[in-house]
């Protein structure tokens, strides 16, 4: 038997468009043939490439949950060629997907565990499939925390999740944005996102602490969490750069030995520490 091709993509229809922030829409993607939908899986973590036939495509986390059946969903800021030819489209319209790749959050593993969850702007849609996976097992977890920031209020995204996050008993949202970023109706905090994080420590007993975000945001929230007493073993980050192919082929995300788009794109402190410099 002929092996499947691995840069043919699937075809997948556009099935609802959600505009989250300026430049920022998410996408919900149905697979069109049934058979690909029936032999299809992820786990929270893995990313997948999204194009549109005739201008590329480019890398993003899979930013729904694995318990969510029947569709995926992505998340993109318009940034470059592709991303505008992505926001360019309408309901109906198809596009490519190849997927999934990389590895995935170790979630299992973390039963019983209080989870944290650490983030800045564009860099919630990777956590928000965890969190919606850890939600749609809630009685698996402990205290399930959320601290989001972003520059303004309006640069938020997925605000009715937001919302309907802080209505609910079982999850601790915080909210901040940026000092000047608030609106005149602003109720949440105020401060960049590592200086929330100390006003508001939590306790690194039984707690894993997942982080992601802007690099001056991730490099200074790190010695926050060794001060609080986070083991390198128990902070975990996903990484999505300079992706290419997905596959390990083409070299572009290579550092050192380690090919993010296999070995990646989830990290454990720990082993980030190993990755050289550059990265």
């Amino acid at each position: 038997m002929e092996a499947k091709n691995v840069y043919i993509p699937y075809q997948m229809k556009i099935e609802k468009v959600t505009y989250e922030a300026p430049q920022i829409k998410t996408f919900k993607l149905k697979f069109i043939n049934p058979e690909d939908e029936a032999k299809f899986s992820f786990k929270a973590g893995q990313f997948g490439l999204y194009s549109v036939f005739g201008e590329g495509e480019s890398t993003f986390c899979i930013a729904s949950s694995p318990t969510r059946k029947g569709y995926i969903e992505c998340t993109f800021r318009e940034v470059g060629r592709v991303t505008t030819a992505l926001a360019n489209c309408e309901e109906g319209d198809t596009i490519g997907f190849r997927g999934p790749y990389g590895n995935t959050f170790p979630m299992e593993s973390w039963f019983g565990k209080n989870l944290i969850f650490i983030t800045g702007g564009i860099a919630l849609p990777p956590l928000r499939c965890v969190i919606w996976n850890a939600l749609d097992w809630r009685d698996k977890f402990k205290d399930i925390i959320v601290i989001y920031g972003a520059r303004t209020a309006e640069d938020l995204v997925y605000k009715h999740e937001l919302a309907e996050w802080e209505s609910r008993s079982d999850i601790d949202l915080i909210q901040t944005v940026d000092p000047g970023g608030e609106t005149p109706d602003w109720k949440g905090e105020v401060g960049f996102v590592p200086a929330i994080l100390e006003k508001n420590p939590p306790s690194s007993e039984n707690t894993i602490a997942i982080v992601c975000g802007p690099p001056i945001m991730i490099k200074l929230t790190l010695p926050i969490l060794m001060k609080l007493g986070f083991p390198n073993e128990s902070i975990f980050t996903t990484l999505e750069n300079r992706m290419k192919c997905g596959v390990g082929k083409c070299g572009h995300c290579m550092v050192g030995n380690n090919y993010v788009c296999k070995d990646g794109p989830v990290y454990r402190y720990d082993e980030l520490l190993k990755l050289p410099l550059e990265y």
